[in-house]
């Protein structure tokens, strides 16, 4: 006797990615908090925006760097979970390539580069208003659960 069909197996990959999304936003009470807005969810692609207040600037007047790796992981969150299985981040690296002053429109557009049995490999890239690249970030992810407390 084989298992019962798991009714995800025929769902279409954008209404997939847009039902885990509006799961993932519903439940992510600090990048809501933050103010970041979902733009575009698609199976391993996702852009997400934030404008910079005046509260998430650093000792040196610009964007606290944690202001804007949180937007890019968000954003890698969002493609990581548009695919067949729910991922979570195993880890990220990020490249701050210039600074941001508040008031700043940025938009992370995250692109899933490779998926593996165990995971998936994605690259980041903000811009902000001008299309100026700000940081880049490159995160791997790997299937939730596995009794690893991330259940």
């Amino acid at each position: 006797m084989s298992p019962p069909a798991d009714p995800e197996d025929d769902e279409d990959p954008q209404a997939r990615a847009m039902r885990r999304a509006a799961t993932l936003w519903a439940e992510d009470a600090w990048s809501r908090g933050l103010g970041m807005v979902v733009v575009e969810v698609a199976p391993g692609r996702a852009v997400v925006e934030l404008t910079i207040r005046p509260a998430m600037a650093d000792g040196h007047g610009t964007a606290h760097d944690g202001v804007v790796f949180t937007l890019a992981a968000s954003a890698f969150a969002f493609a990581a979970n548009g695919g067949a299985e729910e991922q979570v981040a195993e880890h990220a690296t990020v490249s701050f390539l210039r600074p941001v002053a508040p008031g700043a429109r940025l938009r992370a557009d995250a692109r899933e580069r490779g998926r593996r049995p165990h995971g998936g490999l994605f690259d980041v890239t903000v811009t902000d208003a001008a299309g100026e690249v700000v940081a880049e970030l490159r995160g791997h992810s790997r299937p939730r659960g596995a009794g690893d407390g991330t259940d």
